[in-house]
Parts: structure tokens; C-alpha cells; sequence
């Protein structure tokens, strides 16, 4: 058994054992005496009790980190084996990386610290530059055992991602079965059937700033429908909350696409910049830059504004007293009247729907005089639609309910009603998300 002073491979001197070690695995910090510098030792015994897994899981955890740069990852700086005779009679197998000085996020919970939303979305966005990182090499990196004793809050104040004994060399979709690894309550699902893939570093990304926040492991929080139950117990802006139950969907394609993706989301503050379908992440169009129709949003409402289908005269109200003295003065045939005033009516007749959190409107005016209205509730909309009902260039909105439906729009393009029936569909599921918190 090794103590303090031993000097390894002649260069490596222990000064302190660092954590808890389980049978057969020491982790020390020594002093690199070639420069003088603190490293971090991993040992490995090669007795009977140790598994062939045990030992490529070790063995991959040094090839994988030799390959690594980043300057919040552990430097890789030796792998070697030490003789039986100088390891009290057992082999064992050496890993030498960086020692990083300061606190893991355990520790900080054991010792009663409380981590505020500013410092959540701060750590956060630290391990996501590290997991894009890892998750967009060729191939991709995953960690596999992301959980707070596994981030280390450095003296510089920046995070780090440490112990890699759990790295998986390539993505789970090439069908290949590895070990199954991993901290319960901060694996998904899927990690345990052996297929892990990037999102299952998300959702333990997403377990573990859960237990910053509440103080309590995922495994001992309340769950329902498979998903983690956190909000009564935390305060926090909306759109954090939504964003950390997307991180722990226990379906990965309900959770981001990618590290990148739940950064972008992070730092927008919105996840309804994009919209999932059936597993598929669409992005959003920007409204055409000729578009005349004016949108509104806010968490409680959205609004959109339809313009009329053209515009004869600057003013539509110059317009209609002009056409009211035309009549008089040049006395028009009632029917003529007729046909000029639906013309006149179709030509300035302007559209808006409005939506709260339960219902929505829709409204028809012509100068500003109501002429037609009609309210029914989020929860009976069956689809929103881009309909063409001839062959003219020009489309409409059909939002379809369970028992009617409804037009929008007079002459808009396909491009314009593409970008307003996402605008509505990514609006209703925001709502949604916010009601089912």
C-alpha cells in the first residue's frame, strides 16, 4: 500500500490522498519533482477482484484525455504500470493529469452553500462551452458521469470537468454496447441501457444544477410522468425553469439537440426560437422584409395585425369622406353603390387576432369599425394551417377548432404565413410549458 513520501517512476512524490477511493483505486496529489508542479494521481490495482471492464474503462480514460485540450479539462501527462514488487505485491496502473486546486460543487453542498440563479447560469454556461467542446469532436467525447463531485470550482473561479472514468470514445448511435456507467439519479434512462449519446450529458447537466438549486439529489426529489419535480421548490425565472426540464426530458429527443443549442436557449433566454416536431428542431423564419403585418409578444399575450389588402390613399378615412361626397354630389346608382362599396369594404378591411393564455379573438374592422368578431379558447385549436383556396399568388392563415374555423389574412404571401404560423405555434408552446410547470 502506498503512503505519503512514496516517490513513483522516480519522478512522483504522494503528499495527500485526495477523496474517497474505492477497493482497489487510490487517487493522490503528489508533486511532479522534473517541474515542480502538483499533479493529480490515479492508481488502478490489477488484483483478482478488478474486471476487464474495470481496466478498459481505466485504460480508455487515459487514451481519451491524451487526446484533450482544453483549458478547463485536466492535462493528460503520464500512463504508466508499476511493478508488483513495489506495489505491495499487486500491479497497478498509473494516471498522471493536472491538479486542480479549489472546491468540487459537492463539497460546496456539504458545506451548506446555496447557489443563486446569477451563479447557475454562470456555471451553466461554463460546462456547456466544455461539453460543446467534448461533443463536437470527431468523434464525439461524452463524459458520462457528469454530477457535482465531478466539477471543480477552481481558484480562478472558473469551473472545471474532471474524472473522465466514465468517457465514452464515440457516439451511442453506432450500435456498439459499452459498459454501463454512470451516478444514479444524474444518468438518463438510456445511459443505463447502455446507449448513451451528447443529450445524456445534458440531462446530467440538467440533474446536477437541480441539486445546486434545491440542495437535494435528482434521486431523492419528487418525480412525476418520469420527470423530475423541482419548481415549488426553487425561485427562478420562468424561462430557467422550462429550460431545465428540457434538459431532463426523460425522452432524449425532447431534450436540446445539442450543447450548443441549450447555450443558445440559455443565453436568448426562450426556447420557443425553435420549434420541436415530432424529434425535429425547425428554425424559424424572420419575417419578410416587405411585410406589412405588425406582431406583438409578451408572456401574457400576442398579438398580430393584418393589413389591409391595399391602400388607395395615404388615409383610408380621407378616403371614405371622398367617397361619401362623390355620392351626393354625382348622385351613383344605388347598385353601383353597391358594388363600389363591397370593393371599397374588401379593399380596407384589416384583420387582427389576439391571444391571452386562454382564448383568442379574432377581429375584422373597416375604418376602425368593428364588423366582425369571434372568441374561442387555445385548448379547441385542432391546427394552424397555410391555406390557398384558388390558384392566385396570394394565401391566408385557416386556424382550425374542434367544432369551426377561421381565416386570417387577405393577400399575404407563402413566406409570410409561414413565418406567422410558427410565430403562433411557438407562442402556444411557450404557454403551454409555463402552465405545466
Amino acid at each position: 500500500m502506498f503512503q505519503v513520501g512514496d516517490i513513483l517512476a522516480d519522478r512522483y512524490q504522494l503528499q495527500q490522498k485526495l477523496g474517497r477511493t474505492a477497493m482497489g483505486r487510490q487517487t493522490w496529489l503528489a508533486i511532479d519533482h522534473t517541474v515542480q508542479e502538483k499533479v493529480t494521481i490515479k492508481l488502478l490495482a490489477f488484483n483478482p477482484q478488478l474486471s476487464w471492464e474495470e481496466l478498459k474503462l481505466f485504460e480508455r480514460e487515459a487514451e481519451v484525455l491524451g487526446s484533450l485540450e482544453h483549458p478547463r479539462i485536466p492535462r493528460y501527462r503520464a500512463y504508466f504500470d508499476i511493478d508488483r514488487h513495489l506495489g505491495g505485491g499487486v500491479p497497478w496502473f498509473v494516471l498522471v493529469q493536472d491538479y486542480i486546486p479549489g472546491f468540487s460543487l459537492q463539497d460546496l453542498l456539504d458545506q451548506g452553500q446555496h447557489f443563486t440563479e446569477i451563479e447557475i447560469r454562470s456555471l451553466a454556461t461554463e460546462i456547456l462551452e466544455i461539453l460543446i467542446y467534448l461533443h463536437e469532436l470527431s468523434p464525439p467525447v461524452l463524459h458520462r458521469d457528469i454530477k457535482p463531485s465531478n466539477l471543480i470550482l477552481g481558484e480562478d473561479e472558473h469551473i472545471y470537468l474532471v474524472d473522465f472514468g466514465a468517457v465514452q470514445a464515440q457516439a451511442g448511435v453506432t450500435g456498439v454496447t459499452f459498459t454501463v456507467v454512470g451516478s444514479s439519479g444524474y444518468s438518463p434512462l438510456e445511459q443505463f441501457w447502455g446507449k448513451a449519446v451528447p443529450a445524456s450529458d445534458l440531462y446530467a447537466l440538467g440533474a446536477t444544477l437541480i441539486h445546486l438549486l434545491t440542495g437535494c439529489s435528482p434521486a431523492d426529489l419528487p418525480h412525476k410522468d418520469a420527470k423530475i419535480k423541482f419548481s415549488d421548490k426553487v425561485s427562478l425565472k420562468k424561462d430557467l425553469i422550462i429550460w431545465l426540464e428540457k434538459l431532463t426530458e426523460i425522452t432524449v429527443d425532447r431534450r436540446f439537440k445539442s450543447a450548443r443549442d441549450a447555450l443558445e436557449c440559455l443565453q436568448s433566454g426562450t426556447i420557443s426560437n425553435r420549434l420541436v416536431y415530432k424529434g425535429l428542431n425547425f428554425r424559424k423564419l424572420k419575417q419578410p422584409t416587405y411585410s406589412k403585418i405588425h406582431l406583438e409578444q409578451s408572456e401574457k399575450s400576442l398579438k398580430i395585425k393584418f393589413p389591409p389588402k391595399l391602400k388607395i390613399l395615404p388615409s383610408s378615412k380621407l378616403m371614405f369622406f371622398s367617397f361619401l361626397t362623390s355620392i351626393f354630389i354625382f348622385n351613383i346608382n344605388p347598385i353601383l353603390l353597391i358594388i363600389l362599396g363591397g370593393i371599397l369594404a374588401s379593399l380596407v378591411k384589416k384583420s387582427k387576432i389576439e391571444f391571452d393564455e386562454l382564448k383568442f379573438k379574432i377581429i375584422y374592422s373597416i375604418f376602425d369599425l368593428i364588423i366582425w368578431k369571434k372568441e374561442a379558447y387555445n385548448n379547441q385549436i385542432a391546427g394552424i394551417f397555410i391555406y390557398n383556396n384558388s390558384n392566385r399568388d396570394y394565401y391566408q392563415i385557416k386556424i382550425r377548432t374542434s367544432d369551426d374555423y377561421y381565416l386570417l389574412g387577405g393577400s399575404l404571401t407563402e413566406s409570410e404565413c409561414t413565418w406567422i404560423v410558427q410565430e403562433i405555434k411557438a407562442w402556444l408552446t411557450s404557454v403551454e410549458d409555463l402552465d405545466n410547470m
